[in-house]
């Protein structure tokens, strides 16, 4: 299994080749170009992992393809690879959205280095922003920012709705007993009456179902509880 794809653009074609031969070496699968239309192109067609991007091209401008790639491709990862290696132009690359900035003359084993680094950084980024949205179906949930979107809109939910929505997406078409929503939502400590629960999927339902009466996501399970039902959402 390769550790990633990589676009190398680079007109230069001594110093591509030196750059692809080290990264196919370094069991990466490697994409080619030599300028910026090219690049703009295969990267819609081809989704790289990474981008190594020269700044001085026939055709564009290195800022402008990666101001154009951070504006469409935001987690794409780019390492600039540049002769022009003074102060200003390492900074404005990286207000750019650059992940590095690498000086020619250069050791291509250094940047296979800084570009296993990069790709292990937006990796675990990407893992952590995995884990705090949980999606199922037209819904998003986003752990961190207490948000809950339907088909992309936001749903006004209060703290204790959020918290049953939290629980069901996480245990899709999985049958719930109230007394197990009431001791993980409203605590083990809670002695109130059971109905409570009823209460608030009820007001769930009218924010969640277009018709809270027939509902076909938060279903009753008569006797029992309730089950959040994916399989109908994905019909």
């Amino acid at each position: 299994m390769k550790d990633g794809k990589i676009l190398v653009v680079e007109d230069e074609v001594s110093i591509r080749k030196l750059i692809v031969f080290n990264l196919q070496r370094s069991n990466f699968d490697v994409l080619e170009a030599g300028e910026g239309k090219t690049a703009l192109m295969l990267v819609k067609a081809e989704e790289p992992s990474l981008i190594v991007l020269d700044l001085m091209l026939p055709d564009m401008d290195g800022f402008e393809i990666c101001t154009q790639l951070k504006e469409n491709h935001p987690d794409l990862p780019v390492i600039i690879v540049s002769a022009r290696g003074q102060d200003m132009e390492k900074i404005m690359g990286l207000e750019l959205g650059a992940d590095d900035y690498i000086v020619k003359p250069f050791n291509p084993l250094e940047l296979v280095a800084r570009i296993r680094s990069v790709l292990r950084r937006t990796r675990m980024e990407s893992v952590k922003e995995q884990r705090n949205k949980i999606k199922s179906g037209p819904f998003n949930l986003e752990i961190k920012t207490q948000r809950i979107y339907k088909n992309g809109k936001l749903l006004k939910l209060t703290a204790r709705e959020f918290q049953l929505m939290k629980l069901f997406l996480g245990r899709v078409n999985e049958p719930i007993t109230r007394d197990d929503l009431l001791d993980e939502i409203w605590g083990l400590d809670y002695f109130g009456d059971s109905k409570t629960v009823d209460v608030h999927i009820r007001r769930l339902r009218e924010k969640i179902e277009e018709d809270p009466s027939n509902p076909i996501f938060l279903k009753t399970i008569w006797g029992f509880g309730y089950s959040f039902q994916e399989s109908v959402m994905e019909e």
